[in-house]
């Protein structure tokens, strides 16, 4: 079986007009059991690419690049960067899979957009308002998640992770070499955890690509203006407010990975969690902050391990 991604694309609406959006592919086109698998705030889809060698024997694997990120449109509106066009995208996408069975993977900020999407699937309507007017819904068609999985993230964000996030992200990144790269990387994300010297190096060419023999930041650096809007409290309780909702609204099984020494995630808030939506679980990855990169056997099994139960 094919063992590197398919790169397809779709056409999405925003506020601005139309862009393109990028995803990965794996396994067979036709089948119609879909593992949809979103990335974090300066990520790409290309993130799964070990999970997604994992699971493509089973599942039609797709992985996106969020606008402004990867092989994607950069925006023409900074200010669209923000979770409600995201999901309006991811409902554009799944209008394009028809998918039979939807299980779906979101880190940190792909866990966002999927509580975000889970929101409307699950009929809540909180963000409604938000989205471009041409975006059909998924509860419209029946659609409903199988399973969901949410890796080291939840509806209640640490001012800590916020504070440490928004110190690097936009900040422009050059290093003449991948290997001066890897190693910069080793240091700059050492909350990832432990990783092989291969792993750090797949890690490495995800958040940077080569541009004119340089290693330079893939993502358009803009994504940290609407970010920046994260020190406004009312936002932040608007937020949180809509993310409880969408949480406890799922029917499905939920699986919460969590970093060990996660800022993002904390403690409190994982257990809050697990008490207000019966359908979840949790488990802790050791020595890991924020996030699990799942791409070692031990992180790939937690989630193969949940999927086929």
């Amino acid at each position: 079986m094919q063992q590197e991604p398919r790169l397809e694309y779709i056409t999405c609406v925003d506020k601005s007009g139309l862009h393109r959006l990028a995803y990965w592919e794996w396994g067979d086109p036709e089948n119609d059991k879909v593992l949809l698998c979103v990335h974090g705030l300066t990520r790409t889809g290309r993130d799964f690419d070990a999970l997604a060698r994992a699971m493509m024997g089973e599942y039609r694997v797709v992985c996106p690049d969020m606008p402004g990120r990867g092989a994607s449109d950069f925006l023409k509106d900074a200010s669209a960067y923000a979770v409600p066009n995201y999901v309006a995208a991811m409902v554009t996408l799944l209008a394009r899979l028809k998918a039979r069975t939807l299980d779906y993977l979101g880190t940190s900020m792909g866990g966002l957009i999927g509580l975000g999407l889970a929101g409307l699937v699950e009929g809540t309507e909180m963000l409604y308002t938000h989205m471009p007017s041409s975006s059909p819904l998924p509860a419209s068609t029946g659609l409903r998640f199988n399973k969901f999985i949410l890796n080291d993230v939840g509806p209640v964000l640490e001012p800590e992770s916020i504070a440490r996030i928004k110190s690097y992200v936009g900040v422009p990144m050059v290093f003449d070499s991948l290997e001066q790269a890897t190693q910069a990387m080793k240091l700059r994300a050492a909350s990832f955890g432990p990783m092989s010297d291969e792993h750090w190096r797949e890690f490495t060419q995800v958040v940077l690509r080569e541009k004119d023999g340089k290693w330079v930041n893939h993502y358009d650096l803009r994504i940290a203006e609407p970010f920046a809007q994260m020190d406004n409290p009312d936002v932040v309780k608007n937020s949180e407010a809509i993310l409880w909702a969408s949480y406890q609204a799922l029917k499905c099984p939920i699986m919460i990975i969590r970093g060990e020494t996660s800022d993002l995630l904390s403690k409190d808030t994982l257990a809050k969690m697990v008490a207000m939506n019966p359908q979840a679980k949790a488990v802790e990855v050791p020595l890991v902050g924020h996030a699990p990169t799942l791409l070692d056997e031990a992180q790939i099994s937690i989630v193969r391990d949940f999927l086929r139960t």
